[in-house]
C-alpha cells in the first residue's frame, strides 16, 4: 500500500521507518497542574511486539497512549514513535505510520460500514481508498457485511469496524485501547486472532486491557503502570523474579517424614503441606530440582502421583506490582 508523500503539511523531519525500535520513551511525563498523569516512564517496543500496557483505572494508561498518539504533549522526557521523534512538529508523520482505537470506536451508526470507511479515508487523506478499504474489510473478516448499517450490527462487530478503520493507513504501530472490553468469549477470541495475525504480519501492536488472561495469552511483553512504570518484562520473567521456582507433589498418603525427603534435596530451599498428600515446594530452579524430588519421594516407598511446576498467574504478579509501590523495574 502506498503512503502519503513525506512531509506533506507536517513541518517536521521524517527519519527512516524501519530504524530501531518501533517506541522508544524515555523519562516521559505528563501533568495537569500538581497532578501527574504519568511521570518518569521509560521502556522499548520491538517492531512486530504485541505490547500489553496494565495497570488500574486512572494509572495513566490512556493519557499515554494520547500521548504516545501525539493528541496530548508531554510535560518532559522524550520518545520515539515508529522511528520519528515525538514532537509538535513531528506530529503529522507520526499519525500517518500510526493508528489509535479507542475502547469506543466512534462510528457513525446510520452510515454502513463502507461509508464509515469511507469517510475516514477521506479524512485521513488516504490515496487509493477503494483499495484500502476493501484490505481492511478482508482483514477483519466483515467484507460481507460491508452495507450493513453499523447500528444493527453486534459490538463484537462494530469493534471490528473500528479495527478495519484502524488498519486504513496501513499502520506500522497501532495503539488499541481496551478491544475487546465488553465482548462475549467467541468475539473476543475473534479479536485476539486479528491481533496474532497482526504479528505475523510485522505490525507492532501496543495493547492496553483490564483483561490479565488476555495480556497473558497475546502479549510478548507487558508494562505494568500505577502513575509510574512498576515493571517491564515477560509474564514468565515477572513471575520468576517476583515469586521464584515451585513445585507441587501429590503423593498417594501424606508422607510420614516430609522434612527428611526434602531435605536430601539440595535444590528445595523450604517446603510446606497442604491436604491430602500434597507439597509445596520452594526451589532454585524447578526443571532441574524435578527429577531430584521425585527420586527422593520414590526412595522413601511413597507413591508419586503427580509432580508439576507451580505457576502463578499474570494476576499474582499485577497485584503484587501494585500493591508494592516500591518494586522494582
Amino acid at each position: 500500500m502506498d503512503r502519503p508523500a513525506p512531509g506533506v503539511g507536517g513541518g517536521g523531519a521524517e527519519p527512516p521507518a524501519r530504524d530501531g525500535p518501533a517506541l522508544r520513551v524515555s523519562g516521559l511525563t505528563k501533568r495537569f497542574g500538581d497532578r501527574a498523569a504519568f511521570e518518569d516512564v521509560s521502556f522499548e517496543v520491538a517492531r512486530g511486539e504485541v505490547f500489553g500496557f496494565l495497570g488500574p483505572n486512572g494509572a495513566g494508561k490512556t493519557t499515554t497512549v494520547r500521548t504516545l498518539g501525539t493528541l496530548l504533549a508531554p510535560t518532559s522526557g522524550s520518545a520515539e514513535v515508529a522511528g520519528i521523534p515525538l514532537s509538535a512538529q513531528n506530529g503529522e508523520a507520526i499519525r500517518r505510520r500510526i493508528s489509535v482505537m479507542p475502547e469506543n470506536p466512534g462510528l457513525y451508526l446510520r452510515l454502513t460500514v463502507r461509508e464509515n470507511l469511507e469517510l475516514f479515508a477521506a479524512l485521513y487523506g488516504l490515496r487509493a481508498p477503494t483499495v484500502r478499504i476493501e484490505s481492511a474489510l478482508d482483514a477483519v473478516g466483515l467484507a460481507d457485511r460491508s452495507e450493513d448499517r453499523c447500528g444493527r450490527l453486534s459490538k463484537g462487530l462494530r469493534q471490528r469496524v473500528g479495527l478495519a478503520r484502524a488498519l486504513l493507513n496501513d499502520p506500522e504501530v497501532m495503539f488499541l485501547d481496551e478491544p475487546t472490553s465488553g465482548l462475549d468469549p467467541v468475539a473476543a477470541r475473534e479479536v485476539h486472532e486479528l491481533i496474532n495475525g497482526w504479528r505475523q504480519r510485522g505490525v507492532t501492536v501496543f495493547l492496553t486491557t483490564h483483561r490479565l488472561e488476555e495480556a497473558e495469552r497475546l502479549c510478548d511483553r507487558v508494562a505494568i503502570l500505577n502513575t509510574r512504570l512498576r515493571s517491564v518484562g515477560r509474564p514468565k520473567d515477572l513471575r520468576s523474579r517476583l515469586f521464584g521456582g515451585s513445585l507441587v507433589v501429590e503423593t498417594a498418603a501424606p508422607l510420614p517424614d516430609p522434612g527428611a525427603v526434602f531435605g536430601r534435596v539440595t535444590a528445595v530451599k523450604e517446603w510446606s503441606e497442604g491436604d491430602h498428600g500434597d507439597y509445596l515446594l520452594s526451589v532454585s530452579d524447578p526443571r532441574q530440582a524435578a527429577p531430584d524430588v521425585a527420586r527422593a519421594v520414590v526412595a522413601a516407598g511413597a507413591d508419586l502421583v503427580s509432580l508439576s511446576e507451580s505457576q502463578h498467574s499474570l494476576e499474582d504478579v499485577y497485584l503484587q506490582l501494585i500493591d508494592d509501590g516500591s518494586a522494582p523495574q
